[in-house]
């Protein structure tokens, strides 16, 4: 057997492992990899030579400069203001919703962009009256042309720009997919208004993602904060300044309990050994034995500048979280009382209940919740603590319910500089990808742990495993024997008709396999093929891109498509109906308008 039959065994075995979902696509590709060292068709530096590519190592980098304007309630702040300006247009309403998510997807991925506002759009569905599932696909189809609105949208891009790097020719600008991906966005949100109603199911999903945006009310409520909470602040002439925080005793005010005592500068708890100037007390009680509090230990205190108890607690500074005490956990048998500081000192002790009932102190046993308040850093930092399991995740809380939090500024200042280094070209899109994700840890925004944890491992092994396999497609002449056939079939046809070809065989592999996947095995045949004609690789390469992103026909196409399946109720059957219309307009795209701006 050949060279060029045994490159294409391998590449129609990985192939039916993709479609048949039976081993992971990181098995796969990895086994990719080390075939194509084992049949000899590669070296051993070549078969491993994709995990070293700058363009595997931007895509990783992306992903930590995405989690850092995630993590920091960028995507919160963007989809409070989508609520907030929606209104009960249905026409409107989709307008707001899928021009969002596809600015996102091209900052921040189409993964993240997605997931970020999934549980934005089902509560906002609910709100006005409409199924989710009438909005949801359009959102996940919209994410896909947004995709394609700069570099950044999705790491086809990246795969294309770096293709043409590898040719000699100059990679595409930041923003330049915008030329193709601006009419595709237009055009996907004006398909969805004219025929979106009729071509979507009216149904109700079934699992529902959880609406994190107002946990801090449900946690006051659930625990009954909101009861007699006052807040005091020490004023420069109070007897408690310079004394340690254990002075505080309110045994002579009846019904009043200490709840926490809050450092000035908003940090939390708390920690320095005696009291100063604006430290606050957060106290529960009766107005009148409070203001005698207050009146005899010189706090300030006005019953018309008390703020939301949700915002004393939970903000951009600081945070609520709910914890379960487990069986066997060590805090069995361990007296608590709320008020009572952790012994890491960040963490304070807000309330204790069992059985649903608040407790004034207790000694633990298995089943009864905390509900904790610290500072964002603090809460990230203890809770991995086995003696107890948390309710949610801090880290998801954050995300969707405090818009623009700490860090939020950085993160943006880190990504309109990355912006601005690959719309210029001044360092290569690798280097300038690290030093934003660099950035993202050197300002505070993520923790080198966090960063691990942002990055797609599952991409970025796929897309290096695979890359070898587009470079024995091209030594082996397995790439120019697809090519040579390709144009046999259109005959004299013409460069258009190539463009119609490689997106047909595009389109109907990304439909079955990852479409990052999918782009690595045809963007050598579709060089091979540019060179045979005689044209340009660069309208070749973009129609490339353009048909990666048409993955509307089923839900296993992209991880988004299966994402909004539960949510919106959507059955299989039910994606190709409107994305057989958005195909039309891809394809139109890709092999028409695509050549009028990069010619052959």
């Amino acid at each position: 057997m050949n060279s060029i039959a045994v490159t294409f065994a391998i590449v129609a075995v990985v192939i039916v492992l993709f479609v048949s979902n039976r081993f992971p696509v990181v098995l796969v590709a990895i086994g990719t990899a080390i075939a194509l060292y084992g049949t000899g068709l590669l070296k051993l530096g070549e078969s491993l030579a994709g995990f070293g590519d700058p363009a595997v190592i931007f895509i990783a980098s992306l992903f930590v400069v995405s989690a850092g304007l995630d993590a920091t309630g960028v995507t919160a702040w963007a989809g409070e203001l989508l609520v907030a300006r929606a209104g009960q247009s249905r026409a409107r309403l989709l307008v707001l919703t899928m021009t969002l998510v596809a600015l996102l997807t091209a900052l921040i991925s189409i993964n993240g962009a997605v997931a970020a506002l999934l549980p934005v759009v089902v509560v906002m569905a609910t709100r006005v009256g409409r199924s989710p599932s009438q909005l949801l696909m359009p959102v996940a189809f919209s994410a896909h042309a947004g995709s394609l609105l700069a570099l950044t949208g999705t790491p086809v891009n990246v795969l294309v720009s770096e293709s043409a790097a590898d040719a000699g020719l100059a990679p595409f600008g930041f923003f330049e997919f915008a030329i193709a991906g601006v009419p595709l966005l237009v055009g996907t949100i004006a398909i969805v208004i004219l025929f979106g109603q009729r071509l979507l199911p009216e149904r109700k999903g079934r699992a529902i993602p959880p609406d994190l945006s107002k946990h801090a009310r449900t946690l006051v409520e659930q625990y009954r904060l909101d009861d007699g909470l006052f807040r005091l602040r020490v004023r420069a002439r109070s007897p408690y300044i310079g004394s340690p925080p254990t002075v505080v005793d309110l045994t002579n005010y009846a019904g009043v309990s200490l709840i926490t005592i809050q450092a000035g500068d908003g940090g939390g708890p708390v920690r320095q050994a005696k009291l100063n100037e604006g430290d606050i007390l957060i106290v529960r009680g009766g107005a009148e034995a409070v203001g005698a509090l207050a009146s005899d230990n010189v706090l300030a205190f006005r019953a018309d500048d008390i703020p939301e108890v949700a915002d004393t607690l939970f903000n951009r500074t600081s945070g609520l979280a709910e914890v379960l005490i487990p069986p066997r956990s060590g805090l069995v048998g361990q007296p608590m009382f709320p008020g009572m500081i952790t012994p890491s000192g960040d963490l304070v002790i807000l309330a204790i209940q069992r059985r649903g009932e608040n407790l004034a102190e207790a000694v633990l046993i298995a089943g009864d919740t905390l509900l904790l308040q610290g500072t964002w850093n603090a809460l990230d930092k203890h809770l991995n603590d086995p003696d107890v399991l948390v309710v949610d995740s801090p880290e998801l809380i954050r995300r969707q319910a405090v818009p623009l939090g700490t860090g939020a500024k950085e993160a943006i200042a880190v990504l309109l500089v990355m912006v601005l280094l690959l719309a210029t070209g001044w360092v290569p899109s690798v280097i300038a990808g690290l030093l934003a994700a660099c950035a993202m840890v050197l300002l505070g925004v993520l923790t080198v742990e966090q960063a691990y944890r942002a990055v797609n491992w599952t991409t970025v092994i796929l897309v290096g495993a695979m890359m070898p396999l587009s470079t024995a497609m091209q030594n082996t002449g397995a790439a120019d024997l697809m090519a040579a056939t390709l144009i046999h079939l259109i005959g004299d046809a013409g460069p258009y008709a190539l463009l119609a070809g490689l997106f047909v065989l595009t389109a109907i592999l990304g439909q079955l396999i990852s479409n990052t996947a999918t782009a690595l095995i045809m963007i050598p045949i579709a060089m091979a093929a540019a060179t045979e004609m005689g044209v340009s690789p660069r309208p070749v390469l973009m129609s490339i891109a353009v048909a990666s992103a048409a993955s509307f026909l089923t839900p296993i196409a992209t991880p988004v498509n299966l994402m909004v399946m539960g949510p919106g109720g959507y059955r299989f059957g039910d994606y190709w109906k409107l994305g057989l219309p958005l195909l039309s307009l891809f394809f139109v795209v890709a092999t028409f308008l695509v050549p009028a701006f990069w010619h052959f």
